[in-house]
C-alpha cells in the first residue's frame, strides 16, 4: 500500500507570503489577497507603532482577520549585533505587545534586516518563536528544513516571479510536496509603482482548488502534525495523537482524513 502525507484536503501544493513592517500600504496589499483567497503573515514592529507610516494598535486586529501577525522585533535591530539581553527584551516586549492587541497567541517571526545567528535561533526557539525568515532565497518550492531559519522562495521583486508562480500553478505531480513562500514590503509597491505586480501574480496563483492557502504558522503547526503521526508497522494503519486533522492520500487517488485522537486502518 502506498501512502503519501498530504496538505489539508489532500493536495500536493501551498502557498504562504511574509510581509514586513506594519506599514500603510498593508491595507491596500490586504485587500488584494482577501479578493483572491490568499493568505499572508504580516510581521510588525510593536514599539514602532506611533509613527506617522505605520498603521496603529486599534487597527490591527480587524484588519489583518484572517491573516497572521507576527513579531519583527520592538525597534527593527539588527540582532546579530546585538547583546543576547536585548534580543530576548527585543522579541518578548515584541510579543507582549501584539499578543495585547490580537488577543492571541504570535509565535513566528521574521528577522529585521535579515540578520541573526545560531546563538540568536536558539534564543527565540527558547522564548517561544516556532519559526523564524529570513531574506536569503531558496528560488525553490521545498519544505522548511530549518524553522529558524526558513527560506523564503523568493521577494515579489524577483526577475522570474511570473515564471515561477505559473510553473507553480501548472506543476501536475502529486507525488511531492511544494510550497511557494513570497516575501516583501507592501510600500515598495508605492515606491516602485508596480502594484499591477502583485495583481498579477495573484491572478496567476490565486483561487485555485489544488493549492492550499495557509499563513506561516499555520504550516509550522501542520507539518508538525504529520510529523506526529503514528503509522503501524505494515503501514495499513494511522493514529493521529494531534489535536487537528491530518491528510494522506492512500494509492495515489483516496484522500483519507485522520482526525485528531483517531486511530484509523487505510
Amino acid at each position: 500500500m502506498k501512502v503519501y502525507q498530504a496538505f489539508p484536503g489532500g493536495r500536493a501544493k501551498a502557498l504562504t507570503m511574509s510581509y514586513d513592517d506594519g506599514k500603510l500600504a498593508d491595507v491596500r496589499l490586504l485587500e488584494i489577497f482577501n479578493r483572491y483567497g490568499i493568505k499572508a503573515t504580516f510581521n510588525l514592529n510593536y514599539g514602532l507603532m506611533d509613527m506617522d507610516i505605520r498603521l496603529k494598535p486599534e487597527q490591527i486586529k480587524e484588519l489583518y482577520q484572517g491573516h497572521e501577525i507576527a513579531t519583527h522585533t520592538m525597534t527593527h535591530p539588527t540582532l546579530a549585533r546585538c547583546p543576547l539581553v536585548q534580543a530576548a527584551r527585543e522579541i518578548l516586549e515584541d510579543r507582549e505587545g501584539l499578543e495585547r492587541i490580537t488577543g492571541g497567541l504570535v509565535r513566528g517571526h521574521a528577522y529585521p534586516n535579515g540578520s541573526y545567528n545560531e546563538e540568536i535561533k536558539d534564543l527565540f526557539r527558547k522564548l517561544g518563536i516556532a519559526y523564524a525568515r529570513v531574506v536569503e532565497e531558496a528560488e525553490g518550492f521545498e519544505l522548511p528544513q530549518d524553522p529558524m531559519e526558513w527560506h523564503p522562495t523568493c521577494h515579489h521583486n524577483h526577475p522570474r516571479l511570473f515564471q515561477m508562480a505559473q510553473w507553480f500553478a501548472d506543476f501536475p505531480k502529486k507525488q511531492y510536496l511544494k510550497l511557494m513562500y513570497v516575501w516583501g514590503h507592501s510600500y515598495e509597491f508605492d515606491q516602485n509603482d508596480n502594484w499591477e505586480r502583485i495583481e498579477e501574480f495573484c491572478r496567476i496563483i490565486g483561487g485555485r482548488e489544488d493549492i492550499w492557502y495557509a499563513t506561516n504558522i499555520e504550516i509550522i503547526d501542520y507539518l508538525q502534525v504529520l510529523r506526529e503521526l503514528k503509522f503501524s508497522a505494515d503501514g495499513a494503519a494511522v493514529y493521529n495523537p494531534s489535536a487537528r486533522s491530518a491528510y494522506l492520500v492512500v494509492e495515489d487517488e483516496q484522500v483519507v482524513e485522520i482526525p485528531g485522537g483517531v486511530y484509523r486502518k487505510l
